[in-house]
Formats: structure tokens, C-alpha cells, sequence
């Protein structure tokens, strides 16, 4: 019986119309904030399991939420919508499409791996560093469901606070308080710009609303477009990050513990940002200014791959690849078609299980050597060979081999950009292949060739938990890699109808 098709489908179709009569969405956005609360409630000891069980939860209901999604509507789904200043026009406002459902269950699946990666790291304080875990997880599961311009903006800003305590608290240099203290006060300068946009967006009407739908069914002047784009691209482009606007990762992804650079290398908000508000609020400016877009785009792409070259650090290198991939997205999106936001969309779900599994897995290596640089490494395949696998499969996949999660995405970008910039499309496959040779030549200089490191030499492998980790890593990347069909199947109506937005 389970196996008839007409079954499964009356069951998802039953699964829907449940959740359509319930605030599923708040539910999921407020979960780990419920969580949160209730783990100072309980005795400390008790932290880490109510945070996992709470992040085992917010994993059930995205999967559910993600089942019961209709791809074939390009439409918002699962509208939670509630007064809350109605005095000005904001509300709370949460709904999902083929652009952010997905990311759903892979924001779950990311805490969930950073969870484990914090496992046995946040002895000191375990209530203040798991609450302040949920507190970022609250806020990126409402960036990624909120389509009021101010409620969006509120998520934005709150996860500055839980980035700061916890790099400022448990970053591994002895800089790192000055690192959070920069990060966040470049993020505020981009929060402030980023709110002017959306004020003007919101009251350019003559009367306040910042519901996305109705905001998108007015379009702006021309010059009011200029003016939004501009702050956008800065604000959202500090958070990709876009080459200049970059400075800040490398030293981030030094200084932070791995779990919290996984979460802020896998899961790329600005660049969601990019694709649900930039572009679409200002579709006339964004046609003239597609050139641009794809100039920065390259840039970022062509900087991202050599500053791998430049860098002896495993992390710091992961961090230049992300910034080499997401120029790629950028890219794409500057095509404005339906083909280049659909392998973006892609590719910035890949990089959740990729190059976040990757920072992940190179936490339990630094937890066990105490560094990530090649200097200190070497050998370490030998003692530590499914780390050193694990390591190796999430970085082929972040640069792109073909049966990896990554590969749809690039080719889908790739073909946009060739079709539109030729010349663009060309450096993209040059920068490309450069990134994939400095991680191949900074992952033989870390894990082959003789052991010189006592830490090295005694160093266990994975444990159990870990394992499972990239066991589900591996699962994803290949399966993604070999069958995208049901992810793309997905993104593409909302793809096309965002495209058809820009373009009309």
C-alpha cells in the first residue's frame, strides 16, 4: 500500500492541507528560540541534549513542511501572517517558495552538524554557548522566511548577537574579541543601509507596507531603484561576501570556532538576499546594471581563487573557495534568467553541505592537532584516514567534480554565463580550475607525506557521532550530485517566475 502513487500522493496532499491550517513556519522560526529558554530552565548538564532535541525537531518540521510544499506553485506557501505594528505597516509576515523552502531542513541539517561539532567544546558556560546557538538558529530560519521588509530586517540583526558572543567568548586566537568586534560593526554599517533601502521601498506608496507581495506589485521610480540597489548591493555584498567587501572572512574563518564558521560559510544569507530582495525591488535598475553585477561577480571569483594560493591555512583556503563560488553565483544572477537564479539557488544549497561539512570536519581536526595549517599538519591521512576522506570528498564538491552536490549548480551557472558574458563565462572556468588546484595542492600538503607532528601522530580518528556526521555529509553530496532532479524540480517555477518579474 505504501508504495502506490496514489497513496503517497493523497498523503502529501493530507500532509498540506494540515499545515496550511497551522502556523507551521512561526512554529519552526520560534522552536529554537522555545528551546533556548527552556534549556536555562534545567539543569546545565542538561543543555546540549535539549539543544539537540530542540535542533532534532526544527529538522523534522522543515522535512515535513519541505514535503508538503507544491513545487509546482511559484506562489508564497504557508503564509503565517499576524498584526504586530500595524500603525506603520509591519507585520509579522513568514512564507516560503521554490527559493528558500529548500534552505529549510539544510539550515536544520548544518546546527545540527555544528551541534556535534560543539559537542564536547562548550564545557564552560554550555547553557550561554547552546542558547546562543538557538538564538542564531531563530534568526536564520527567519531570514529565510520572512517576507516583511522589517521583520527580515529584525532577523538580520539579531544574528549579529549570537555571532559575537561566540566568537568574541570561544574563538581559538587570542584576537579573536577584536575580530567579532569588526565583524560586527561592519555588519551594522550594512544593517543601516540595508534598513534606509527598505524604508524607502516601504513608504515610497505614500502609505507604509512592507508585505514583499505588494510591494513587488508597485514598482519604484527609476532614480528611487538607483538609490535601493546601490544600498542593497552594499549591505547584502558585505554579507556574501563581494570582493572588496571580503576582508572580513579570512580573519573570521581564523578566529572563529569551526562550527560557527560553518554556519556562516554554509549558509549564504546575503547572497539569499541578493536573489529575494536586491534584484527584484529594483528589476529596471538591475537591467541596466547587469554589467556591474557580473563584473563584481567575476572579480570576486577570480580573487577567491588565487587568495587560495596565497594562504597555508586549511580554513582561511576553504573560506577564499567560498568566496570563489559565490562570484560564480553572483554571476549567474546577473544574467537576470531563470537558468542563472536557479543554479545559484542551487549552488548556495550545496554550499550547506559542502563547504559547511567541510568546515565542520576540519573542526575535529583542529580540535585533535590544534591548528589547520599545513605547517602544523602533514602525514595526517595516516593516522586519521576517514577524516582525511571526508575532508577530501566535501572539498571536491566544493569546487564543483562532477556526482557532487555542487555540479548542477556550477554547470546550470556556467551555461548562463557563457550564454550571456561569453568573456565572463571563460575567466569563470579559469578561476574555477584554479580554486580546484589550490585545494588539491593545500589538501596533499596537509594530509600526505611524512609525519612530523607528535600531535599528528597520535591523533584518533572520528568517533562515532562524528562519523555519522559525514556519513549524511557523504549521502547528500552524492545523491544531490548524481539525482538534482527533485531539487531543481523545486526552484525552477520560482526561478521562472522570478526571472519574468525582472524581465517584463
Amino acid at each position: 500500500m505504501s508504495g502506490n502513487p496514489d497513496f503517497l500522493a493523497g498523503l502529501v496532499q493530507a500532509l498540506g492541507a494540515a499545515l496550511a491550517d497551522f502556523p507551521a513556519l512561526s512554529l519552526l522560526v520560534l522552536l529554537p528560540l522555545i528551546g533556548g529558554v527552556l534549556l536555562w530552565l534545567l539543569p546545565a548538564r542538561l543543555a546540549r541534549q535539549v539543544a539537540a532535541v530542540t535542533m532534532g525537531g526544527v529538522l523534522v518540521l522543515s522535512s515535513l513542511i519541505l514535503l508538503a510544499f507544491v513545487p509546482a506553485e511559484s506562489e508564497f506557501q504557508f503564509v503565517d501572517r499576524l498584526p504586530w505594528l500595524p500603525d506603520i505597516g509591519v507585520n509579522w509576515l513568514l512564507a516560503v517558495d521554490g527559493l528558500s523552502v529548500l534552505f529549510l531542513p539544510a539550515t536544520a541539517l548544518l546546527f545540527i552538524g555544528a551541534l556535534v561539532a560543539s559537542w564536547t567544546f562548550a564545557r564552560e558556560a554550555p547553557r550561554l554557548f547552546f542558547g546562543l546557538l538557538l538564538l542564531l538558529q531563530t534568526a536564520t530560519l527567519g531570514i529565510f522566511c520572512a517576507i516583511d521588509l522589517i521583520l527580515f530586517f529584525v532577523f538580520w540583526e539579531i544574528s549579529l548577537v549570537p555571532v559575537y558572543f561566540l566568537l568574541a567568548r570561544w574563538g581559538v586566537t587570542a584576537d579573536a574579541a577584536k575580530v567579532a568586534a569588526r565583524y560586527v560593526l561592519i555588519m551594522l554599517a550594512g544593517g543601516f543601509l540595508l534598513l534606509l533601502a527598505f524604508v524607502i521601498v516601504g513608504s515610497a506608496a505614500g502609505t507604509a507596507n512592507f508585505d514583499l507581495r505588494a510591494v513587488l506589485e508597485t514598482p519604484l521610480a527609476t532614480g528611487l531603484q538607483r538609490t535601493v540597489l546601490l544600498l542593497m548591493l552594499i549591505a547584502f555584498g558585505l554579507k556574501v561576501p563581494l570582493v572588496p567587501l571580503h576582508t572580513w572572512l579570512p580573519q573570521f574563518a581564523l578566529a572563529s570556532p569551526g562550527s560557527l564558521t560553518a554556519l556562516l560559510v554554509g549558509l549564504k544569507v546575503g547572497a539569499y538576499g541578493l536573489i529575494r530582495f536586491a534584484l527584484p525591488l529594483a528589476p529596471d535598475v538591475a537591467q541596466d546594471w547587469h554589467w556591474l553585477l557580473a563584473g563584481l561577480g567575476t572579480l570576486t571569483l577570480i580573487y577567491g581563487a588565487v587568495g587560495i594560493l596565497a594562504h597555508s591555512n586549511l580554513r582561511v583556503g576553504l573560506a577564499y573557495a567560498s568566496i570563489c563560488h559565490v562570484g560564480l553565483a553572483v554571476l549567474g544572477l546577473a544574467t537576470l534568467s531563470a537558468q542563472g537564479v536557479q543554479g545559484a539557488v542551487s549552488l548556495l544549497l550545496s554550499f550547506s553541505v559542502a563547504t559547511g561539512g567541510a568546515m565542520l570536519l576540519l573542526e575535529f581536526l583542529r580540535q585533535r592537532t590544534g591548528s589547520t595549517d599545513i605547517h602544523a599538519l602533514g602525514g595526517a591521512a595516516k593516522t586519521m584516514p576517514l577524516l582525511a576522506s571526508g575532508v577530501l570528498i566535501c572539498g571536491l564538491a566544493g569546487v564543483g567534480m562532477p556526482g557532487t552536490s555542487s555540479f548542477p549548480g556550477e554547470f546550470l551557472l556556467i551555461l548562463a554565463a557563457l550564454d550571456r558574458y561569453t568573456g565572463a563565462g571563460m575567466a569563470a572556468l579559469f578561476g574555477l580550475a584554479i580554486a580546484a588546484g589550490a585545494f588539491l595542492s593545500l589538501y596533499r600538503k596537509a594530509f600526505f607525506g611524512p609525519l612530523t607532528r607528535s600531535t599528528v601522530e597520535y591523533a584518533e580518528d572520528l568517533r562515532p557521532r562524528e562519523l555519522l556526521v559525514l556519513l549524511v555529509l557523504i549521502l547528500l553530496i552524492v545523491s544531490i550530485g548524481l539525482y538534482p532532479a527533485p531539487w531543481l524540480d523545486v526552484v525552477r517555477p520560482a526561478a521562472e517566475a522570478w526571472a519574468t518579474r525582472l524581465l517584463s
